[in-house]
């Protein structure tokens, strides 16, 4: 039986202890969203109402910390889907070890092929900031997302946040709540400079019309 948290801070230190991605891909933009950022969006997405009881799907979830996170904030049933095996297998270790596998379900799939309707999407999609990547990436996954649930949590740098904001709207959908974090991304790549970069991202929370 899951032991449900009720503590933000609490949420934080579950959330540290998910190991993050051990063959980091350069073209899926694979880094750890830090644990702190996590459960602080997660917990402004709990007190909106949109966790407890609900079907959250995080979409290209790596090691689930957005999973995990929403199964121990309440989450009726979170469905992970990530193209990376060795990612979903983490994710899915990680909710066995918590003892949230009833709630829980990891897939491993191109979100493209992801089709389940759900109540809340949690998403951090890549960013697009690598030559490397895959080209509109970012776009393909607010289009699945918006498709998926009529509440949708999503990653961006923010500097493209009104070109996001206005993509949204395109696929009918309104921006209700605005988080802003520093988000720190380490060394991991050969071709890093410096042992860790500051990127400043928001966190829309977007509503289908």
């Amino acid at each position: 039986m899951r032991k449900m948290i009720r503590k933000k801070r609490q949420l934080e230190i579950s959330l540290q202890s998910i190991p993050t991605f051990p063959n980091p891909k350069v073209e899926l933009e694979q880094y750890q969203t830090p644990a702190k950022i996590a459960a602080d969006l997660l917990w402004n997405a709990h007190a909106l109402g949109d966790i407890e009881g609900m079907k959250v799907v995080d979409l290209a979830c790596g090691t689930g910390i957005f999973s995990i996170g929403s199964a121990l904030l309440g989450a009726a049933e979170v469905v992970g889907v990530d193209v990376d095996p060795e990612a979903v297998k983490i994710a899915r270790q990680e909710a066995d070890r918590r003892r949230l596998d009833e709630v829980s379900r990891f897939i491993t799939a191109d979100v493209t092929d992801f089709n389940e309707k759900a109540d809340t999407v949690i998403q951090n999609p890549p960013f697009g900031a690598q030559k490397a990547g895959k080209k509109n990436v970012d776009r393909i996954l607010m289009e699945k997302a918006i498709e998926s649930a009529p509440v949708v949590y999503s990653f961006h740098i923010k500097e493209t946040e009104e070109f996001v904001e206005s993509y949204f709207s395109s696929l009918g959908g309104s921006v209700t709540h605005k988080f802003y974090y520093s988000f720190s991304i380490p060394k991991i790549y050969d071709f890093h400079e410096k042992e860790k970069i500051e990127i400043d991202v928001v966190v829309l929370r977007v509503k289908r019309s």
